[in-house]
């Protein structure tokens, strides 16, 4: 394999700059660009190949199977001027053992060096993108195997039930249980109902990731506009008395207690004999029925024009110059916007609550095809004329579903269960 090498942290001015060389060859490249390679770590001179100097750098050393990638790893922690980093990459790309890295080639030799598996490599994807503390918490928690250890402990099960059924098959004449099928439905039953926790938490899991969408609807000139506006602290919309004013969906990003949200300032909805303005109207209505929670503004007296479901939130509208008993609020004036935004964020929260760890699209199709292997699997164990050969390969696609989350397939693993579970070796 390759020895290659590329800087690991920003471009710019900063005051260190990271280069790392992984491979079979890191430590040999990097002795000749330094007198001696430190056994563990040290501060070295970095020269060109005419001995001219380049920096002083803290050279650290991660012998195989202890660094990120899992291979032989040198790390120079260099002084982080552009110039400095130049002289050193144009060194580093000159030597015949060493070329440069390809875009996500380190995280890839993790993965097949078994450092990482699939998951946590999404995760890490996810945690370098992080923006909010909420979004930050999620990756992490992928990224340090949590997925993968439910994985495992679903595959575990789904093993141990396929080796009973597989006793019952080929080794009918041992000291097998006569009848394991109990044992089998409460194993399937139990990660069934596991994968639908993580499966119906994935939506929500994306919108972590992705961000929330909070669209306030309402009539035309009922402060929408401004009250974006005061969310945002800025004049994101156009805002005037003229109704119809706003003709497209404005969006501006806000980070609310840790978790993502875009707030969707959208046209106000009416007939109108205006062509133009009836397309920002069916814009508008489209929108706010994918967002994840939508803010009506009412006037007293009206109703909201679209279809509410549970955590929308009903708002009195111009609460400055139309008192209401109601919850009104203004955007002009800011009164009754935080209460307003700690509902949302406690209703986003409540949501939060529910989600797991599976948070791709990926994800909940292979928890999807677990489920519905483990269903047919169930259907035919409550059968008395349930054959337990074709049971058996029902697992065996539920466990492939599973594997695929990881990045792993590995049907060995049965026959390694049958044999400890029942001692059978001639």
């Amino acid at each position: 394999m390759d020895t290659i090498f590329a800087l690991a942290t920003a471009q710019g001015r900063a005051g260190v700059a990271v280069v790392r060389l992984s491979g079979p060859d890191a430590v040999a490249a990097a002795q000749d660009i330094m007198s001696n390679v430190p056994a563990d770590r040290g501060v070295r001179r970095i020269i060109d190949a005419d001995g001219v100097l380049l920096d002083e750098a803290l050279v650290l050393r991660f012998p195989s199977g202890q660094s990120f990638t899992g291979e032989e790893v040198v790390e120079l922690q260099l002084h982080g001027s552009p110039a400095v980093v130049a002289a050193v990459l144009r060194v580093l790309g000159d030597h015949p053992l060493l070329r440069q890295a390809e875009a996500g080639e380190f995280t890839k030799r993790a993965l097949e060096n078994g450092r990482l598996d699939l998951a946590q490599v999404e995760g890490l994807a996810d945690l370098i993108d992080a923006e909010t503390e909420g979004q930050r918490k999620q990756a992490l928690r992928v990224f340090s195997g949590e997925l993968g250890q439910r994985a495992e402990d679903w595959r575990r099960k789904l093993i141990r039930a396929t080796a009973l059924l597989e006793a019952t098959i080929d080794f009918a004449d041992e000291e097998v249980p006569v009848d394991t099928r109990p044992e089998v439905k409460e194993l399937i039953l139990d990660v069934r109902d596991s994968l639908v926790r993580e499966h119906d938490g994935v939506q929500i899991a994306e919108r972590v990731r992705d961000g929330f969408e909070v669209a306030i609807v309402g009539a035309p000139n009922v402060g929408k506009s401004t009250l974006l506006n005061r969310i945002a602290g800025r004049d994101a919309a156009i805002t005037s008395d003229i109704a119809g004013t706003t003709r497209d969906v404005i969006e501006v990003r806000f980070d609310l207690d840790g978790l993502p949200v875009t707030f969707l300032d959208t046209a106000g909805l009416r007939e109108s004999e205006d062509q133009i303005e009836m397309m920002g109207v069916a814009r508008a209505k489209d929108r706010a029925t994918a967002a994840d929670l939508r803010v009506y503004m009412l006037l007293d007296g009206e109703t909201a024009q679209l279809h509410m479901v549970d955590g929308d939130i009903i708002v009195r509208a111009k609460g400055d110059v139309e008192p209401s008993d109601d919850f009104a609020i203004s955007g002009k004036t800011g009164a009754g916007v935080d209460e307003l935004i700690n509902r949302i964020g406690t209703e986003l929260k409540q949501r939060v609550a529910s989600v797991g760890v599976a948070m791709r699209e990926r994800h909940r199709i292979a928890l999807k095809q677990g489920i519905e292997g483990l269903d047919v699997a169930i259907g035919s164990i409550d059968d008395p004329l349930g054959m337990s050969d074709l049971i058996a390969e029902d697992l065996r696609t539920a466990i492939r579903a599973v594997d695929s989350l990881v990045g792993r397939v590995d049907v060995e693993h049965v026959l390694d269960e049958i044999f400890m579970s029942f001692c059978i070796g001639k």
